[in-house]
């Protein structure tokens, strides 16, 4: 990624599009109650026109994310050694502050380099923990990590990177336990890094019992990749793989062998996580350009490092299969940047998933913002600008943004101005029909108890939506988008649940599941 973990694209030459990559990485009804004002389904009073308006400043369903890297501690823990109660408090403070800004989903690095910040039977303790690869931190994270996300609304998305394998190339220094070492045929030695090799089924395997392996043991919402596959160019040197692919390559040139090796894991990790929990998502943050235009006639209209040839990432491939729920470029770069414009970009990969049920969102640089390399990244309007011109593509369905340091920055104030102009309401998840899941049953209940909403909860419900109409009565539009959404209150796993009401109104409830598949909302009436 960037700052040390991802691919910085510079201003300057195209050239640079090319190096400098660094490594880091159901309803019933309400019983006789006097403090029941009105309890019953929302008025079910059409729209004029017969449809409902919506407001694209206001959208009901978006992904509003923010990745979480702890390789090098980017974002969490902010250093290594620290005792179990400090590294609690850093990561609370980030979700609170991903809250206070109206965000639903975290995406936490749980697999920096074939490592592990959970208690796996397959690979070591990471490093970034406690400063020593292998040492038991003397507490577990990932269950600690997921609580807490969902105890405040937000979904977690667990981070892997499937080929990394270390930062150093001296294998006797690993732990003892690390497949590296188990398996030293596993890995190349490249450019003073450990990779897995990518050609190999065995290494497939592994990366996908890993994955398996903390879905079906935690609590996860989804599954991540982010722009990781076959190394990105650096000194040139050759990746040395050659004994694979004249033992696999199967009379196909050696780039689309290598291609062939990515999708083949992407589709057995899809099939593995949806195996083991249908409810999880999969999905990918590839480098934000595919092929250009002077690789590929269908490529996008730019000029920078095309992911397809350099690092052997289809992304189009995945799509047109359907081995991913989602995909989420890292569009870095600003309108007009000559070599990859964002405002270019933006329609060509709508038009990659238009039709298809793969979601689209978008990588945002929030890492850039302030950059003085870039004259549009010293505008504190531009990466807001982004999100509006998003608004003309309905195939977008949310941001990520890196990352969660920047985040408690907020460069130049921006988050501020996203927090306000497109995030000043919350926002349900985007609904994926192929996840499956079904609204559970309405609220029952739904009272004014002494100034607070409250009803009862509803079996198989994960949180609640509490909307909120001022005026004139509910109608069946009140819903439509999210101008009336005032929060999404997350279950709490109690008989009843409760809202604080602050102002008079219709107050309208709907329980959803954990997927955002939402009831009908049931109202009551505060004076």
């Amino acid at each position: 990624m960037r700052n040390g973990h991802r691919p910085l694209i510079a201003a300057t030459t195209v050239a640079a599009l090319t190096t400098g990559v660094a490594y880091l990485f159901g309803p019933g009804a309400p019983p006789a109650d006097s403090e029941t004002k009105r309890a019953a389904p929302a008025a079910a009073r059409p729209a004029a026109d017969g449809a409902c308006k919506v407001s694209a400043a206001y959208p009901k369903r978006q992904l509003r994310g923010v990745w979480i890297a702890t390789v090098h501690n980017v974002d969490w823990p902010s250093k290594t050694g620290l005792d179990p109660a400090r590294q609690q408090a850093e990561y609370v403070r980030i979700l609170d502050n991903a809250v206070k800004r109206n965000f639903n989903a975290v995406f936490v690095q749980v697999r920096p380099a074939s490592d592990a910040i959970y208690k796996s039977a397959y690979e070591p303790w990471s490093q970034w923990l406690t400063g020593t690869a292998g040492k038991d931190p003397g507490w577990e994270p990932l269950p600690f990590l997921i609580a807490e996300a969902h105890k405040r609304g937000l979904e977690f998305h667990a981070w892997f990177n499937p080929y990394r394998a270390a930062d150093k190339d001296n294998v006797a220094k690993l732990p003892a336990n690390h497949p590296a070492r188990l398996h030293p045929a596993w890995v190349v030695k490249h450019e003073g890094r450990l990779y897995y090799n990518p050609g190999l089924p065995e290494v497939r395997a592994h990366t996908v019992q890993v994955i398996q392996d903390v879905v079906t043991r935690y609590d996860v919402d989804g599954v991540h990749f982010d722009d990781y596959f076959y190394p990105y160019p650096g000194n040139g040197t050759t990746f040395a793989d050659a004994a694979a692919f004249t033992k696999y390559g199967k009379g196909k040139s050696l780039a689309a062998w290598r291609r062939d090796n990515v999708n083949k894991l992407v589709a057995e990790v899809g099939q593995a996580v949806h195996a083991a929990k249908p409810y999880v998502k999969f999905g990918i943050s590839p480098f934000g350009i595919w092929r250009n235009k002077s690789n590929d006639p269908t490529g996008s209209d730019t000029k920078g490092l095309s992911s397809y040839d350099a690092i052997y990432s289809d992304a189009r491939a995945w799509i047109k299969a359907g081995s991913v729920d989602y995909i989420m470029p890292q569009l870095y770069w600003p309108r007009g940047f000559a070599a990859a414009d964002y405002a270019k970009l933006v329609p060509w990969w709508a038009a990659e998933v238009r039709g298809t049920g793969v979601h689209l969102y978008i990588g945002q640089a929030l890492y850039r913002v302030g950059a003085t390399d870039v004259a549009a990244w010293t505008k504190a309007g531009e990466l807001p600008a982004h999100l509006t011109l998003n608004r003309k593509y309905p195939e977008v369905q949310g941001d990520v943004y890196f990352s969660a340091a920047q985040m408690a920055k907020n460069p130049l104030g921006v988050l501020d101005r996203i927090a306000k102009d497109h995030y000043s309401r919350p926002a349900l998840p985007p609904l994926m029909k192929a996840r499956g899941g079904g609204p559970p049953a309405a609220p029952a209940a739904v009272r004014n108890s002494g100034g607070t909403l409250a009803w009862r909860s509803s079996p198989g419900a994960s949180a609640y939506a509490v909307y909120r109409v001022a005026g004139a009565g509910p109608d069946a539009c009140s819903t439509a988008d999210a101008r009336n959404l005032l929060a999404v209150v997350p279950a709490t796993g109690a008989a009843q649940q409760a809202y604080a009401a602050s102002a008079g109104g219709a107050y309208l409830v709907s329980a959803l599941d954990r997927l955002g598949n939402e009831s009908a909302p049931v109202t009551a009436t505060l004076p």
